[in-house]
């Protein structure tokens, strides 16, 4: 059971150092372009944006599993459960739709038959904050069943089975609240996953028609040209085959862990892995591609 604990927190503090490391260079080198830039791009806000979502969703995993690395069982209050766990599930949920506004805004960047949707394609990095602003209504509204009903372990409730972490643990709510924020939830990532997908068929059939195009193209210019767009839109691909890939393999390991009730170590890491795996790899998915965040750090 020792080397199981020391295992998983080595685990944790790994994924927690790269994804910070990740996030805030991709934070950092876009808030750069954005102040320092001739244009001022609405592409820079969602990805400062979906980075601070992603920080904020390693943060309040750093604050909630310190109390099991170091065993504080009064680290976190009731009030400090409630923030935590309500931060990490709307951060969450933030993550999801800035990523689906990234690959929408895209999808419509290549393709300019997309008219319908270049209408709400925001042209300015102001006409970015309204989206930015409903998504953290929306989610805060989905989210906040966790500030009523999450409260810390105490002598009276120790007993209580549904608990987080340990030292957090969630009531039981009424079943018409239960549903309600259910269905909520499970229509926010249809919605949102079935635009992903879209987008991302619509960028991929847009690269293999771009791909045969170009060995015709005679004009270097022209290429020099689109490689910008190509190379923006294979990242966003990147990155949403990251995300899908993490987000339907954790739902899988979730399922199955709840309906086995199991507590094998094996599934724990791998849920943990899955649990951190897109806000700690996106940003690397980014960096790999970002030129504006490799000369930023090059400068340094």
């Amino acid at each position: 059971m020792m080397w199981n604990n020391l295992i998983h927190t080595i685990v944790c503090l790994v994924l927690i150092g790269l994804g910070i490391v990740g996030n805030i260079s991709i934070f950092t080198g876009h808030i750069y372009t954005f102040l320092m830039g001739p244009e001022k791009k609405p592409i820079d806000i969602i990805l400062t944006h979906l980075a601070f979502s992603n920080m904020v969703i390693i943060c309040a995993a750093v604050v909630r599993d310190t109390a099991i690395i170091l065993y504080f069982k009064n680290f976190l209050t009731d009030a400090g459960c409630k923030i935590v766990f309500f931060l990490g599930r709307m951060a969450r949920g933030l993550s999801i739709c800035t990523t689906c506004l990234l690959s929408m805004v895209q999808a419509v960047t290549i393709n300019p038959r997309m008219t319908l949707w270049r209408k709400l394609k925001p042209q300015t990095a102001g006409q970015v904050l309204p989206y930015v602003l409903f998504f953290w209504i929306f989610n805060s509204l989905i989210s906040s069943s966790m500030l009523y009903y999450t409260t810390a372990v105490s002598v009276t409730n120790i007993t209580i089975l549904n608990m987080y972490y340990r030292y957090c643990y969630m009531l039981p709510p009424d079943q018409i609240v239960r549903w309600l924020f259910l269905l909520l939830m499970a229509l926010r990532d249809v919605i949102f996953q079935s635009l992903m997908g879209w987008s991302s068929a619509s960028m991929a059939l847009h690269l293999f028609k771009h791909h045969k195009r170009v060995l015709y193209l005679q004009s270097s210019k022209y290429a020099n040209n689109s490689s910008r767009e190509i190379r923006a839109t294979q990242s966003t691909l990147a990155l949403m085959t990251c995300f899908l890939s993490f987000y339907w393999v954790d739902f899988i390991f979730s399922f199955y862990m709840g309906s086995m009730i199991t507590h094998d170590f094996t599934i724990v890491v791998i849920k943990t892995f899955l649990q951190f795996g897109y806000a700690v790899l996106s940003p690397f998915v980014l960096i790999s591609r970002d030129a504006h965040v490799v000369k930023y750090w090059s400068t340094k």
